[in-house]
């Protein structure tokens, strides 16, 4: 490429010195611009490095938590168990048969007791009969007066009204009748009872056999 040195011009007018300081003007303003908008740009990057290294503020240390105490699982009450009704125990006495045997041998032997028992009085005559249970009788009262101390179990005459009260002893008064309700019940004393406060049976030495009620008599 050749330039004409020729079309330079070697003037310096006003035309010139006016586009010369229209181009400086916009030259001036473009530096000014640029330089504003460096200036904003740098800025704005301060402030956001700024925020992004501000420091945050320090969470509060949780206040420490007493570990709540624990609770012991409520165990279930054992349920009562139901009361259990026991049968009454009934005990039953075992004697041996020697008083009894005693007994029936002084009556055979004061009364004849046991003969008069066993005799078949349906061939007697009511008299017969009578004269012979008068020596029975004399003969058992004299047993029970020997060896036996006895009274009556209710001291009111025969015939008359008591009451007998709740819990009354069922083994010394026996109730008969129409029984209804419970005690207190209120009857006519028909018999007064009879009970033992002393017995007295005579001993029996060794080797004798009680079982001899009344030993057979041979008559020489």
């Amino acid at each position: 490429m050749n330039i004409d040195l020729t079309l330079i011009p070697s003037t310096f007018d006003a035309v010139h010195a006016g586009l010369l300081a229209t181009v400086a003007g916009l030259l001036v303003l473009q530096i000014l611009f640029l330089t504003i908008a460096f200036m904003a740009v740098f800025r704005k990057r301060e402030t956001t490095s700024a925020r992004l290294t501000v420091e945050k503020p320090a969470e509060p240390t949780p206040l420490p938590v007493a570990p709540k105490p624990a609770i012991a699982e409520a165990k279930p009450e054992p349920k009562p168990e139901p009361a259990r009704v026991k049968p009454e125990t009934v005990i039953i006495k075992e004697y041996t048969p020697d008083a009894a045997l005693q007994l029936l041998g002084l009556l055979q032997k004061e009364a004849r007791f046991i003969d008069f028992a066993q005799e078949d009085v349906s061939k007697y005559s009511d008299a017969d009969i009578g004269a012979a249970a008068r020596v029975v009788h004399e003969g058992c009262r004299k047993v029970l007066r020997q060896h036996f101390e006895l009274e009556s179990v209710r001291t009111e005459a025969e015939g008359k009204r008591i009451t007998l009260p709740k819990g009354f002893d069922a083994g010394s008064i026996r109730i008969t009748g129409n029984i209804v309700g419970v005690a207190p019940f209120t009857g006519t004393l028909v018999h007064r009872g009879w009970k033992a406060t002393e017995v007295k049976l005579p001993k029996v030495t060794e080797g004798h056999d009680v079982k001899i009620i009344s030993p057979a008599e041979v008559e020489l």
